[in-house]
C-alpha cells in the first residue's frame, strides 16, 4: 500500500469518525432533554441534519449510537505504525494516546456524557460490555501479529483483558470527574498497569 493511498484512508477513517462523532453530540443532547427512551431516529437525523438512511448508514440501532465507537481503525493504524523496539503496552498505550489526543472539544464531551449514559442505562451497560469484548479480541488480535503468537493464547488474552480493564477504568473516572484530562487520565493508568500496579 502506498504512503498516498495509506493517508487517503486514514483521512477517510478521520472523517468517518467525525461525521460519527456529530451524530452522537446531537443525539445525547436529544436525549438528555428527552429522555433516552423518548427520543427516535427521525428526531437524531432531523438534528444532526441528515437522512434516517445515513444515520442507518452509520447505525444500526439507537442503541448503537451510544456503544460505537469508530476509533478502532485509527488505533490498529496507530498501533501498526508504532516502532518495533517497543514493547506491547507501549506500542498499545501510544496508539491510544494518538487517536484521544486528536479528539476535538466536542469530540471529549460526546465521549464523556457517553459514558455517563451508559452508566445510567442498563441496557447500554449491557451492549457496552460486548462492545469491549469485540474491543479486547481486536487488541489481541493485533498484539498477537506483532509479537508471533496466536491471538488465542492465554497470555495475549490476558493482556488484552487488562488493557481493556484500564480502559474501562479511565472511563468511569473521567464521567465522573469531567474536568479531568482523558488523555492523561489514559496515560497514567496505563503506565500503572506497566509498573505492575504497585498499591
Amino acid at each position: 500500500m502506498s504512503l498516498e493511498h495509506q493517508q487517503n484512508l486514514g483521512l477517510r477513517e478521520r472523517k468517518k469518525a467525525k461525521t460519527i462523532a456529530s451524530i452522537q453530540m446531537h443525539a445525547l443532547r436529544l436525549f438528555s432533554e428527552l429522555g433516552y427512551n423518548e427520543t427516535t431516529v427521525e428526531q437524531i437525523a432531523e438534528a444532526a441534519e441528515i437522512s434516517p438512511s445515513t444515520f442507518f448508514r452509520y447505525f444500526s440501532s439507537k442503541e448503537d449510537v451510544i456503544i460505537t465507537d469508530n476509533y478502532d481503525p485509527l488505533l490498529i493504524s496507530a498501533f501498526e505504525d508504532q516502532p518495533s523496539h517497543l514493547t506491547p503496552l507501549q506500542a498499545v498505550r501510544n496508539a491510544m494516546l494518538s487517536t484521544t489526543s486528536d479528539m476535538s472539544g466536542d469530540e471529549m464531551s460526546t465521549t464523556r456524557e457517553r459514558n455517563q449514559l451508559v452508566m445510567s442505562v442498563p441496557e447500554l451497560r449491557a451492549a457496552t460490555l460486548n462492545n469491549l469484548t469485540d474491543t479486547m479480541h481486536m487488541i489481541a488480535e493485533m498484539v498477537a501479529k506483532r509479537v508471533g503468537r496466536d491471538p488465542g493464547d492465554l497470555q495475549i488474552r490476558t493482556f488484552a483483558g487488562a488493557v481493556i480493564g484500564v480502559n474501562i477504568s479511565v472511563m468511569l473516572h473521567y464521567a465522573e470527574n469531567p474536568n479531568e484530562n482523558f488523555s492523561e487520565l489514559l496515560s497514567e493508568a496505563l503506565n500503572l498497569l506497566e509498573t505492575g500496579l504497585p498499591l
